[in-house]
C-alpha cells in the first residue's frame, strides 16, 4: 500500500507533466517553435540582465556578449527539461573550448534548484530566474511560456534559433554548424 505522501508526489508529478506537455502543445500550435526571424538582434536590455546563481554570486549577461550562446530555460518540475540537461551539459563540455557559452535559467524556486543541482550537477552556469524568467521567455518569442525553451544567439548578438520543447542532439549539431558558418 502506498503512503499518502507517495500518492501526493505522484499526483504533483503527473500534474507538472500534463502542464509541460500542454505548454509545448500550445506553443507548437501558436508557432513558437522553430527558427527565429533572420537578423533579429537582442536588445541592450537583454544584455543588461543579471540573475543570482544558486551557489552564490551573479550571472551577468553583459559578460556573455560576443560569443555564441545557448540559453536554456528550465524548471525542476518539468520532466523534458530534466531529461535534456545532461545532453546540454555534454554540449557545453564539448564546445566551450570553441567559444560556445551555455547558460541555464531556472524558472523555479531557488531552494528547489539548489536541491536539484546537488543531486544532478551541471558544468554550465545556472541563473535563478524565478517568475521574472516567465516574462523574459515571452519577450524572447515564447508567447505560450511553456518549458523547456531554448534560444541560440550568434556571436554577433543575433538570434540564430528558438526552440520550444525538448532538444535533440540533431538540434545542437545544426546550431553548432550554423554558427560555424556565420
Amino acid at each position: 500500500m502506498t503512503s499518502p505522501f507517495t500518492r501526493r508526489r505522484w499526483l504533483a508529478g503527473g500534474i507538472a507533466t500534463v502542464a509541460a506537455v500542454a505548454g509545448v502543445g500550445v506553443a507548437w500550435q501558436n508557432g513558437a517553435a522553430g527558427s527565429a526571424d533572420a537578423g533579429e538582434r537582442l536588445s541592450p536590455d537583454f544584455w543588461a540582465g543579471h540573475f543570482d546563481r544558486p551557489e552564490g554570486g551573479v550571472l551577468d549577461f553583459a559578460a556573455l556578449k560576443g560569443k555564441p550562446l545557448l540559453l536554456n530555460f528550465w524548471a525542476t518540475w518539468c520532466p523534458p527539461c530534466i531529461e535534456e540537461l545532461p545532453m546540454i551539459d555534454r554540449f557545453f563540455n564539448d564546445h566551450a573550448a570553441n567559444g560556445w557559452q551555455v547558460v541555464g535559467l531556472a524558472i523555479d524556486k531557488p531552494a528547489a534548484v539548489q536541491k536539484f543541482l546537488v543531486k544532478t550537477p551541471v558544468s554550465f552556469p545556472i541563473g535563478l530566474a524565478g517568475l521574472e524568467g516567465t516574462e523574459l521567455v515571452r519577450n524572447l518569442g515564447n508567447d505560450a511560456g511553456g518549458l523547456p525553451f531554448t534560444l541560440v544567439v550568434g556571436g554577433d548578438g543575433r538570434v540564430v534559433a528558438r526552440k520550444m520543447g525538448q532538444l535533440s542532439s540533431t538540434d545542437l549539431d545544426a546550431w553548432r554548424r550554423a554558427e560555424l558558418h556565420s
